[in-house]
């Protein structure tokens, strides 16, 4: 969270980097992060431990990603080169670092339960919890910042203190958990198999579309917000209170989430989320900066539109692991959570570069008072870019036709094939 609401700016505003500049270390890095997600989803689905094969990923990993998020978020001493070599190798292993936590982390979904509505309830609870972090990190990273010091390195402060708290919390997450649910023992996979299962499954490839889509609309949003306050409003001083807003009634959006699975199915409650962050998006580009309390209100509506898609996509991802046993043969949990944060990360890279890259094309230039073209580009980030996104979402989502009852069939034919006894 962090990263995509703060590191453009810190880059633009603090470590000194243009915005087109900055752009090109995002998309890199995102991009690099992205092709070792597929990687780690196969390391993870071949791990064979006392603990599992995703858990002691919760166990080692935490430790070396608190640390790279310490540095990427620090101002060395170098020149301008050796502090871009400096941004692009700090990005570049958080990525990796990262992707070595969150892909077996999300992939426990697949093995806790095998209900349909379980693992709504249970993402609902993730994402939940995950919101509530992403709160604390945007509302108090500047009231924490200054508290512990201030100053050029207040970043690299305030993430030693994040650093621990997620390090501890992610170790609870292996003490508190047990595997359920694995691969026949007698399966073997390989490149070639978990290819198949993965080409040969349509839910997942209309799951993945939703991801992508979702996480670009989210991350223009929030890469977006701390320029559009600084500049169009003139109120920097009100971004913390603003996503200490929008952060927690994205909470309020989230209960609802699981009326909507029961009510419309995973792909219409995406669809339901959709619908409302557009309304949401077309009041906020009608908004004058001027309107404190109605760009908070619009701000709010565009949140609660993307929780559905925010728990959904994850809820949805576990689905298609057993479509692709029923199909293939092949259970693959790790490497299908894999194919789709490979994209949601694209979404990221896309959706970070592309803010850069349109206020470099309107002239953007940082801590100056900015141009009414680089103003416009700004609002476009906030409100028409998502717009036209989430119209993208809907129409993908009417593709997705694995619902409850068709995965209640597959599983208890799968059930059937694993103990023909029963």
């Amino acid at each position: 969270m962090s990263a995509m609401a703060f590191l453009l700016f810190f880059y633009t505003d603090v470590y000194g980097l243009s915005a087109a500049v900055a752009g090109g270390v995002f998309l890199v890095a995102r991009i690099v992060d992205a092709v070792t997600d597929p990687v780690m989803g196969f390391i993870a689905d071949r791990t064979h431990s006392r603990w599992g094969k995703f858990r002691p990923y919760l166990l080692f990993g935490p430790l070396p990603l608190g640390l790279i998020t310490v540095a990427m978020f620090t101002v060395p001493g170098f020149g301008d080169f050796g502090k871009l070599v400096w941004a692009y190798a700090t990005y570049v292993l958080f990525g990796i670092a990262h992707t070595v936590v969150t892909i077996p982390y999300a992939s426990m979904t697949a093995v806790l339960t095998d209900d349909y509505q379980e693992r709504t309830r249970l993402t609902t609870w993730r994402i939940g919890c995950a919101v509530a972090g992403g709160t604390v990190v945007t509302v108090g990273l500047g009231e924490l910042s200054d508290w512990l010091g201030g100053g050029v390195d207040r970043f690299q402060v305030t993430m030693i203190a994040f650093s621990v708290v997620a390090t501890a919390l992610l170790w609870i997450s292996f003490a508190g958990t047990e595997e359920r649910f694995a691969p026949r023992a007698a399966q073997r996979l390989s490149l070639a198999k978990v290819t198949r299962a993965l080409v040969a499954n349509p839910p997942l490839i209309v799951v993945v579309a939703l991801f992508t889509l979702g996480m670009l609309a989210l991350t223009v949003r929030l890469t977006a917000a701390p320029y559009y306050f600084t500049y169009n409003m003139g109120r920097a001083d009100l971004l913390g209170l603003y996503f200490g807003v929008t952060m927690p009634i994205l909470l309020l959006g989230l209960i609802a989430v699981p009326w909507l699975s029961r009510r419309f199915g995973k792909a219409g409650g995406v669809r339901v989320g959709a619908v409302v962050a557009m309304i949401g998006a077309v009041g906020f580009y009608f908004t004058s900066p001027d309107n404190v309390p109605m760009v908070f209100v619009w701000g709010s509506v565009m949140a609660i539109g993307g929780a559905p898609i925010a728990v959904f996509g994850w809820a949805m991802i576990p689905d298609t692991v057993e479509y692709a046993e029923w199909r293939t043969g092949v259970r693959a949990p790790g490497l299908t959570f894999a194919e789709a944060s490979f994209f949601q990360k694209i979404g990221k890279a896309v959706g970070g570069a592309g803010v850069a890259g349109l206020l470099a094309a309107f002239g953007y230039v940082a801590n100056t008072p900015q141009s009414e073209g680089s103003l416009t580009a700004i609002l476009w980030s906030m409100s028409l870019v998502p717009f036209a996104i989430q119209v993208l979402l809907v129409v993908v989502s009417l593709a997705y036709r694995l619902d409850e009852q068709e995965h209640g069939r597959i599983v208890e034919t799968l059930k059937g094939r694993r103990d023909p006894a029963a």
